[in-house]
């Protein structure tokens, strides 16, 4: 079975930060968004993984070639951005007619991997919302089958969101779908999305189950991308190297320090993750995302999102500061 995580999106809602950096590569307790979910299907043993990548392609090629040379790895560029329907149809030559499991790369989820892929059926990952109306929605039958799936509904008929992760047995179906969506070129005036392509499987005959999972990590913007890292810091305990070195410093847990910080004179935590290489000193952090090589001196950070290859100096603030930023707040 392939692994199909498209990591194309521009990331509009994290600007300034996705300007210089995939959405994907964001820092997130310790790691990053794409490797939390690369890793959940790896250990649940998919070793194929097929990436449709676009902007800032090059720096997830990189990443993941650096990262995990053991697997067996494609890119598709998505150079036109017409929707996750369209950049699913561009995988069909690699795919062919094996299974494939479908991960949106912003999603980060919480449920039993090798289940999912071990059951017979196609399945679709769900999550009761309580305003299921900008989610894809599925529509599920008393027996456990999906008698229907809607994308961002008016006025739903049920309040199981679509968390975009997908199991997909006849991929031929799937492909077929998306063809026919395609050749009416209704989708060149807007986004053609995964769940058309799926109601259209389902209304001719593909029977498709769903699983629930336990809980869904919202890394779509700022607030809600730190809420995430706290959660998570305490569910991976977080990771701190070489917290000896770090003068006259107190670490407050769960905390990730990545490898080379040089930390003097600070209170790091809790909830706060700070990526390699990175200079903190007469400095307060608690529940923020700081980048690699960066370097803060005499500042307070609360609910901060600080980008990689940032300076700054001064005082109290609550930010969201991109890559590459100098800002002196003295």
């Amino acid at each position: 079975m392939k692994a199909i995580i498209p990591v194309a999106g521009a990331g509009t809602k994290l600007r300034p930060h996705t300007y210089t950096q995939p959405k994907a590569l964001i820092p997130l307790a310790g790691k990053t968004i794409l490797s939390i979910i690369v890793d959940q299907l790896h250990e649940a043993g998919i070793n194929d993984f097929i990436f449709i990548v676009g902007y800032l392609g090059e720096k997830i090629q990189d990443y993941v070639k650096a990262k995990y040379p053991q697997l067996n790895c494609y890119f598709v560029y998505q150079n036109e951005r017409y929707g996750t329907g369209h950049a699913i149809d561009l995988t069909k030559e690699i795919v062919g007619s094996e299974e494939v499991v479908i991960v949106l790369g912003d999603t980060i989820a919480e449920y039993d991997v090798k289940q999912m892929l071990n059951s017979p059926f196609s399945m679709l990952g769900v999550k009761k919302v309580d305003d299921p109306r900008n989610f894809g929605v599925a529509e599920i039958e008393e027996d456990g089958f999906i008698s229907r799936v809607v994308e961002k509904p008016a006025i739903p008929k049920s309040n199981m969101a679509l968390v975009g992760i997908y199991k997909i047995k006849e991929t031929d179906f799937l492909f077929n779908c998306l063809k026919k969506i395609i050749e009416k070129g209704d989708f060149l005036r807007h986004e053609l999305s995964l769940t058309d392509a799926l109601e259209c499987m389902i209304q001719s005959g593909a029977k498709f189950k769903f699983f629930k999972v336990q809980n869904w990590f919202d890394c779509g913007k700022k607030e809600t991308l730190l809420a995430s890292n706290a959660t998570l810091l305490k569910k991976f305990g977080g990771k701190v190297l070489d917290q000896e070195r770090f003068e006259n410093t107190i670490v407050i847990p769960p905390v990730s320090i990545g490898e080379g910080c040089n930390i003097k004179n600070s209170v790091i935590g809790p909830n706060v993750t700070i990526g390699d290489y990175t200079v903190l000193n007469y400095t307060i952090v608690k529940d923020s995302i700081i980048g690699s090589f960066s370097k803060l001196y005499d500042v307070v950070l609360d609910d901060s999102l600080i980008g990689s290859d940032t300076g700054i100096k001064g005082e109290t603030r609550s930010l969201n500061i991109g890559d590459n930023t100098d800002i002196d707040l003295g």
